[in-house]
């Protein structure tokens, strides 16, 4: 429940720092169960497909000591194209254990994210807001059975993949 301070005009939603170090936490273990090897993961595209779900995208943008920044997206087909949803950024902070959502962009035909750290200061109820949102969509994609790994188990074979390339009126 969001309640406007008639005093200072500041959005309150209950929640404080420690909740959305909660969420930031819970992020990272859900990413750590969906890509359990994140740490040893080259910087490239990754796909995974599961039957009866759309295929996530994962692309890992940046690895330093203590931080990776990875994508993670759906991608969509429709009159005008392709288009990428909810196309997140996020940073995972490896020494404390920790995800972060940077960036997303959810809005069709717009340049610029619709949140964007880096780009305007948030406070606290939107970070908790869009963290809130990855915890769930990763418990989703977790749900579906959505999983990158080094046994590439849930990745097509080669002639799947050329079938599916085939088939695509777009490709």
């Amino acid at each position: 429940m969001l309640v406007k301070d008639r005093q200072n005009g500041i959005r309150n939603s209950g929640a404080d720092l420690a909740d959305l170090m909660a969420i930031y936490e819970a992020n990272y273990i859900r990413i750590k169960q969906l890509v359990p090897d994140i740490a040893d993961m080259p910087l490239q595209h990754r796909m995974s497909i599961v039957q009866n779900a759309l295929d996530l995208h994962l692309q890992l943008i940046d690895r330093s000591r203590y931080t990776l920044t990875l994508k993670l997206t759906y991608v969509f087909h429709d009159q005008d194209g392709e288009f990428l949803a909810p196309d997140m950024l996020v940073r995972l902070y490896l020494d404390a254990r920790v995800a972060e959502v940077l960036r997303c962009g959810r809005l069709r035909g717009r340049r610029d994210a619709e949140y964007d750290r880096n780009r305007r200061h948030y406070e606290l109820p939107d970070k908790w807001r869009m963290n809130r949102f990855l915890q769930k969509w990763l418990g989703y994609c977790l749900r579906q059975g959505h999983r990158f790994g080094t046994d590439e188990a849930n990745m097509p074979a080669f002639d799947d993949l050329l079938t599916r390339i085939k088939d695509c009126p777009t490709c």
